[in-house]
């Protein structure tokens, strides 16, 4: 039997492939002896160039550094402050002779005090009351306890002063906003504290701005928020009942105003108006007084001047006067003592007075 040696050797081939992984067509993948043998066999071109590569690439990434546009680069040569870098691509010395230290000065930072804001499920955020409980219970001016919690939100205005005039600028931040709004409350009442969170956060701003500028800590304050204020848990049913009583004694005082604004003006009204009446009463009594007395001069001086006439004149200006108001008049001497016997007296009543008159005065 002949052997055909050129297929058995196929057949020995194919079926180191099949167990090496390979399939016909496919190349048989690396050994790892094969690799490690090609690694041992490699040499590098140059220890020289390689150590030339690596010194650009370190000293390459310690000579450009860029700066963020809401951002400056403090530069500091051997500890000591340099300058300060702008937004951009900037140049400085190595490493180990020139650092750069970036600051954010468009940043908004804030803190929070009497409370802590949190993330919860789907990015709601709910503060959580026994974070820093501390900071928020003040003594108020009418000597109440009140819950104050607030955020004080705070942007670096001056890097250098930020980074070298002050250690902790955060702790000391905290501090003088804690004390700061304790002064400002502490001059109002606990109604003024609830009632005017606008008022109490514009003061408070103002003096923590001005203790910041003082301190040389480069900050600026942005704005100071309350929130709900609102006095202790066990002390909140006194607290309600102390407001209804007031506001009831409110209303009430109110109230007596409201009488008082109607009954006061009024009475004023009427005794004025009785004063005015009586004032002109006795302006028209005295002009008329003084109109008499001048119409009695006048009438004494033509008096004086012609008695006799004047003294006619007046007796018969006198009887135009009473004679229309008589009615019916009799006429009879002044020595007659009884009346005429056919004298009917009886409808002329009217004249009986008259008459009696004219006896006592008499008739010439």
């Amino acid at each position: 039997m002949n052997w055909d040696w050129d297929k058995l050797r196929e057949k020995q081939e194919q079926y180191e492939q099949k167990r090496s992984g390979g399939g016909a067509g496919v190349p048989r993948p690396p050994q790892m002896d094969e690799v490690l043998n090609r690694f041992k066999n490699f040499r590098f071109p140059g220890g020289i160039l390689l150590i030339v590569v690596l010194f650009f690439l370190f000293f390459g990434s310690s000579i450009f550094f860029t700066v963020d546009i809401d951002e400056v680069g403090i530069i500091q040569r051997f500890g000591k402050y340099s300058r300060i870098s702008q937004p951009g691509l900037n140049f400085k010395l190595p490493a180990g002779v020139e650092k750069v230290t970036k600051v954010k000065i468009k940043r908004v930072y804030k803190e929070e005090f009497g409370f802590e804001t949190v993330k919860g499920y789907n990015n709601a955020r709910f503060s959580n009351d026994n974070a820093d409980a501390g900071a928020a219970l003040m003594l108020t001016g009418d000597l109440n306890v009140a819950v104050v919690p607030w955020i004080v939100q705070y942007r670096i205005s001056d890097p250098y002063n930020y980074l070298f005039k002050v250690k902790d600028v955060r702790s000391i931040l905290r501090d003088m906003a804690e004390a700061t709004m304790r002064t400002v409350v502490g001059d109002r009442s606990i109604n003024e504290v609830i009632s005017k969170r606008e008022e109490i956060a514009v003061a408070a701003r103002k003096m923590l701005q001005d203790e910041m500028n003082q301190a040389e800590t480069g900050i600026h304050i942005v704005t100071i928020e309350m929130k709900k204020t609102n006095v202790p848990e066990p002390v909140q049913p006194s607290f309600n009942e102390v407001n209804e009583a007031v506001q009831e004694k409110e209303q009430l005082i109110y109230k007596a105003r409201e009488g008082y604004n109607k009954a006061i003006p009024a009475a004023r009204g009427e005794a004025m108006r009785m004063v005015k009446d009586a004032e002109g009463f006795a302006l028209d009594r005295v002009n008329r007084a003084l109109g008499d007395a001048a119409r009695f001069t006048s009438v004494f001086e033509e008096y004086v001047k012609a008695k006799d006439v004047t003294k006619k004149r007046l007796y018969l200006e006198a009887m135009s006067e009473v004679l229309p108001r008589l009615g019916g008049k009799f006429i009879i001497d002044s020595d007659q003592k009884n009346v005429l016997p056919l004298l009917n007296l009886d409808g002329a009543t009217s004249a009986v007075p008259a008459i009696k008159a004219l006896r006592e005065g008499g008739v010439k």
